[in-house]
């Protein structure tokens, strides 16, 4: 384990954002074989359904008092792009955490997706997606980096500004079967495709009723506030100003190796008299 720094200074309200600009994926799931065998309706071929997700941690520094191996109290986490509830989706997730940590594999069942745990090293995660037996037989494997501290050296550590780093990614289940379609097609956790003309979605398969629904949702959870927020406006505002700062560095070596080669061109001129 590792207690590499990472981060920007932030305002004393902030979180702090950790390590490189977060990165947006789009994660096509393969088609499954095996739901052709179950019975589990027609399948809409050259048709997607999407789900967007985001994966990541936050983590606290306990302060100076604190035990120098219970140093941050951190939460892992997946959960829905819009913080909707993953579980219309996701069957159970399986984390594999570091081999110190007391039973490592942690298993969760159900909505919301997380653990919490204390510690004080940085290591990487692995993060498995089981789906119900409709949506897809084959798992997702993500991988993540618990960060803990903050990138910047110079950044001063605080008990009320976490250090929080998260992925985005957008997975996406092609041919999906009309019982999976039924099933999700009014929940705000799935982005429905646009279907084929003529194609009548089947009738929504009914929902029990909401004050017995266990809310799996992440609207209302405790570290809400620091979740981050992404969006396709974001991201191509991020990308035109790395696109400036490339071009700007172009120029910059442009510059460089024009004086150098003017610098040659002279010293060549005085060895030649």
């Amino acid at each position: 384990m590792t207690n590499s720094l990472s981060s920007k200074k932030q305002s004393q309200d902030q979180p702090e954002i950790s390590g490189p600009t977060p990165k947006s994926h789009r994660t096509t799931m393969g088609k499954s074989e095996d739901n052709e065998k179950k019975n589990l309706g027609k399948k809409l071929r050259d048709v997607e359904i999407s789900v967007p997700i985001v994966y990541g941690n936050i983590a606290f520094w306990l302060g100076k008092k604190a035990s120098e191996y219970q140093s941050h109290k951190w939460t892992l986490y997946v959960r829905g792009g819009n913080n909707d509830d993953l579980g219309v989706i996701v069957k159970r997730a399986v984390f594999q955490l570091h081999s110190s940590f007391s039973n490592p594999t942690r298993v969760v069942e159900t909505p919301p997706f997380e653990l919490s745990e204390s510690g004080w090293g940085e290591f990487e995660i692995a993060i498995t997606l089981h789906f119900h037996s409709d949506v897809c037989d084959k798992p997702l494997n993500l991988y993540h980096h618990l960060k803990l501290y903050p990138e910047d050296e110079n950044s001063t550590m605080s008990t009320k500004r976490p250090v929080v780093v998260e992925s985005y990614d957008e997975i996406v289940f092609p041919d999906p079967s009309e019982a999976f379609l039924a099933r999700v097609q009014n929940h705000p956790a799935v982005n429905l495709p646009r279907l084929p003309a003529g194609f009548t979605l089947p009738p929504p398969i009914p929902v029990e009723d909401a004050s017995k629904r266990r809310r799996g949702d992440t609207k209302d959870h405790p570290l809400n506030q620091w979740f981050m927020n992404f969006s396709e406006a974001d991201e191509l505002l991020q990308l035109a100003a790395a696109r400036q700062q490339v071009q700007a560095h172009i120029a910059k070596l442009r510059r460089q190796i024009s004086l150098i080669d003017g610098q040659h061109q002279q010293l060549k001129s005085s060895s030649d008299q």
